[in-house]
């Protein structure tokens, strides 16, 4: 059996990741593709769990070291429950976000040491990667009002000042600039349409062999 893909989306807060993932899952299903979506943290019983403790409360709950712990130990536990069966099964897992955000949020957001977080994920996932991340990106000051609107108590990072987020968004563009072959930067301040027909090229370009005219 072929091994199935997986997708994931980064960006800073209110780029637009969710919408734009339900829109290529829904593409690659009408395309005769077995998909599953997921999130991080979260995307498990035990994943969920933690993902509680980091999304939501004040803003200095815990510090840098102890968010990507926590961050790492529910990645692990949703990629055995969830992600690594279904791509032996040969289904396409879509993800809305994973090890980039611990790197770009705990790293370039909080200033924790990269070499920290890069040796705590290959101890928890070994060499395992995403076959595409897609990095959503815009201003911070578009993203933040975008995502300001949404309400709801997951909003701990949201909080979190305008420097933070003007670094977690460099932080993702220099990850994209150190990895050009898994890594797709697309404009997010196109409208919704736009932005799915974008996100659709690269992945026909890349994972499915052929582009769109």
């Amino acid at each position: 059996m072929t091994r199935g893909q997986f997708i994931t989306f980064e960006g800073g807060e209110g780029a637009g990741k969710s919408t734009q993932l339900k829109l290529l899952a829904e593409a690659l299903d009408h395309a005769g593709m077995e998909v599953v979506t997921t999130r991080e943290p979260g995307g498990s019983k035990g994943a969920e769990t933690i993902r509680a403790l980091l999304v939501t409360g004040e803003v200095d709950r815990w510090d840098a070291q102890t968010e990507a712990l926590l961050h790492t130990a529910a990645r692990r536990d949703h990629l055995a429950k969830t992600v690594w069966p279904a791509l032996e099964r040969g289904t396409w897992v879509i993800c809305d976000r994973f090890a980039d955000s611990t790197l770009a949020y705990q790293g370039y957001g909080h200033g924790l040491a990269k070499d920290f977080i890069t040796g705590l994920t290959r101890l928890a996932i070994g060499d395992f990667a995403p076959d595409l991340t897609l990095i959503l990106d815009l201003p911070v000051e578009e993203g933040l009002k975008r995502a300001g609107g949404r309400g709801g108590a997951e909003d701990r990072y949201e909080r979190m000042g305008m420097a933070f987020h003007e670094r977690l968004r460099q932080g993702f563009l220099d990850i994209a600039r150190q990895d050009p072959d898994r890594c797709a930067v697309i404009d997010a301040t196109a409208d919704v349409d736009a932005v799915h027909q974008a996100i659709l090229k690269v992945v026909k370009g890349r994972l499915l062999g052929f582009c769109v005219p």
